[in-house]
């Protein structure tokens, strides 16, 4: 659970012991909305929720204006409200500070965690506000109107998420998942994550490597995903602005500047760039070969930190091996041969022979048939699928997916939350999707969505995800019985499994087959109901599946039933551009042919929304619009005649 910091030290500084209180806190207040007033404008994927609070925290200014001006005292419960909001506003100050900079892909990677911080400050603000007597105050009318229509706006936006960009979640999965995403996909990605030109993809490299630095050289999980996007989506910009592409003499000229190797690239005993960087057992890392050399020389210790190593193994660094490749890319640094190769190995690689052995020996706990070791196995399994691309080569190179897809039934739901999660990991690599399907695991998978835990039950859908991304798969996937099992996770999922379970659904029904089975399974209802409700958060998701579905003859007499078109009509004139191409799109099949559907859009006064869609819209949505338009005046037309 994410924390607010307090505020900051020079806050307290500003109130000494003889200080009047109210004046303190008035002036903390009409400070801090100073403070976000000045911050600059947002460019990246939280510029929505970060504009909205940003503005409403605005609109308070003159009410602690006033207040500071007045001569009356405040009540002890007010001065209690305005002590609460100052905190409140230095937890604003916090998130705003924390997204407003920094690498834009790790944003994008962490819009969950992030919108749930804007979504406890906004309650925060609501909740100080609430407590303000805004009779008692001395304060003109003209601003009592105005701060109970802010806190209007905050009791509102408390009780709503702000709604996530479907498309850029599928975006994002298909660069993750695919070799050579489409050009159209990865112009998106660039557009939307604002990195359009070299200089753009430069300051996110900077800001990619000043992120791994200050996290320790280990910052998680997702920077390999960080890195693999980075790269495609460099290699994009390069072919789409060949014009910037560096030239020989540029090349030339960067490696005459020689830049400066950060500190923590080098070699703590050679000084020198690390080209294959380890760990120790202290977790130093070092250059290989300098610290084989110290080892063969019969010393027990680390070099840098004098301790006594634990054992003599080295562990590579893939982290800081990439992260170093990338630096060396930007800055025109020559790999090695060596290197280079390293950098460019597939199915082929190998990792270090203690990782292999470390292998070799969980695959043994796997086919032991001891309970406790195969749980165990898959989840160490798990925890190294995940670490990186030579890991899921050679753990699959090794013969354990078909043992990881036998442990899918096991009645001990920590094992079989291991194996499916281990499976999700090692499907990340494309090779090993066929070896999952071949290995018989969709119905099991299938099954633990049925009937596993929530963790596993999540995993599985998100697995179901990986496969789909092969067609042949989605046809597999679909007859194995996973959509009615994924409907149910839709409905009575954490936040985290409706979004797995929804990509999947999407995904799967891209294959027509799939649709008759998603309607046939009773998915339409749902979807409306998270369409109709803007605080759950899934109405990108539900209105990008329902305009796949709207496209099949059985999905759109579904559709036509559960009276969408007020809804529809709503989003075309309010939603966000993608919600509302989706939603024209819709509209726009229900109406072909339905001529009651038709007559009920014109009825809500459709067309004024679609006149604005068919200029302003992106393409799909002007056609959509047009298209609808030019049914409606038919209808007119008919009606005169």
């Amino acid at each position: 659970m994410d924390c607010f910091l307090l505020p900051n030290s020079s806050d307290f500084e500003r109130m000494g012991p003889t200080d009047d209180p109210e004046d303190s806190v008035l002036s903390r207040l009409v400070e801090s909305v100073k403070t976000i007033s000045e911050f600059p404008d947002c460019r990246n994927v939280y510029k929505k929720m970060y504009g909205n609070l940003v503005r409403r925290v605005k609109l308070l200014s003159p009410l602690f204006e006033e207040l500071r001006d007045s001569d009356e005292e405040l009540g002890e419960d007010d001065l209690k409200a305005l002590e609460s909001l100052a905190v409140a506003l230095d937890s604003a100050k916090d998130v705003l500070r924390s997204v407003n900079g920094g690498s834009k892909l790790n944003q994008a990677l962490q819009r969950a965690k992030t919108a749930q911080r804007f979504q406890q400050v906004t309650e925060q603000i609501e909740a100080a506000l609430s407590e303000i007597h805004y009779d008692n105050l001395d304060i003109s009318e003209e601003v009592r109107e105005q701060i109970e229509l802010v806190h209007a706006q905050f009791r509102r936006a408390k009780g709503r998420l702000d709604s996530f960009d479907f498309q850029l979640d599928l975006d994002l999965a298909i660069v993750q998942k695919e070799k050579d995403p489409e050009h159209a996909v990865l112009k998106r990605l660039s557009e939307k994550l604002h990195l359009k030109t070299i200089n753009d993809v430069k300051k996110e490299s900077l800001a990619f490597h000043e992120l791994v630095i200050s996290s320790g050289g280990a910052p998680g999980d997702s920077f390999e995903v960080m890195s693999s996007l980075l790269k495609k989506i460099k290699d994009w910009v390069l072919m789409a602005n060949p014009q910037f592409d560096t030239s020989e003499g540029e090349r030339g000229l960067i490696k005459h500047r020689s830049p400066v190797i950060p500190d923590d690239f080098r070699c703590p005993i050679s000084l020198e760039l690390m080209r294959d960087p380890v760990i120790v057992s202290t977790g130093q890392t070092y250059e290989r070969s300098c610290i084989q050399k110290w080892l063969d020389a019969g010393h027990k210790t680390c070099p840098k930190t004098q301790q006594t190593l634990l054992h003599a193994a080295l562990t590579p660094n893939y982290v800081l091996k990439s992260l170093i490749a990338l630096w060396c890319e930007n800055n025109g640094v020559e790999l090695s041969k060596k290197q280079a190769n390293c950098r460019s190995r597939k199915s082929g690689c190998k990792v270090s022979d203690c990782d292999r052995a470390a292998v070799d020996a969980l695959l043994e706990k796997l086919a032991s048939g001891i309970p406790e070791q195969q749980r165990a196995a898959a989840g160490e399994l798990r925890l190294l699928a995940k670490r990186n691309a030579d890991n899921r080569v050679c753990i699959a190179e090794a013969g354990t997916i078909p043992l990881l897809a036998e442990l899918l039934s096991s009645p001990d739901p920590r094992t079989q939350e291991h194996a499916v999660t281990a499976l999700l990991n090692l499907s990340i690599n494309e090779s090993n999707k066929g070896t999952i399907v071949n290995a018989g695991a969709i119905p099991d998978i299938v099954d633990v969505l049925k009937n596993g835990s929530m963790e596993a039950r999540e995993n599985a859908a998100a697995t179901l995800f990986s496969l789909s991304v092969i067609d042949e798969y989605k046809m597999k996937i679909g007859a194995a019985g996973a959509i009615p099992a994924l409907i149910t996770l839709l409905c009575d999922g954490t936040p985290r499994g409706k979004k797995d379970a929804a990509t999947a659904i999407f995904n799967l029904s891209i294959y027509q087959g799939n649709k008759a089975r998603a309607v046939k399974a009773g998915i339409v209802g749902p979807l409306m109901r998270l369409l109709k409700d803007a605080g759950s958060g899934m109405v990108d998701e539900a209105l990008a599946i329902l305009a796949i579905l709207a496209s099949h003859l059985e999905g759109k007499a579904a559709i036509g039933q559960v009276e969408p078109i007020p809804v529809l009509v709503e989003i075309i004139r309010t939603g966000s551009p993608r919600n509302r191409e989706n939603a024209a799109a819709i509209l726009w099949s229900l109406c072909t042919g339905g001529l009651e559907q038709l007559k009920l859009a014109r009825e809500l006064g459709t067309e004024e929304a679609l006149k604005e869609l068919s200029e302003n819209g992106t393409d799909r949505a002007k056609r959509k619009a047009g298209n609808i338009l030019e049914l409606l005046q038919r209808i007119e037309v008919d009606a005169e005649t």
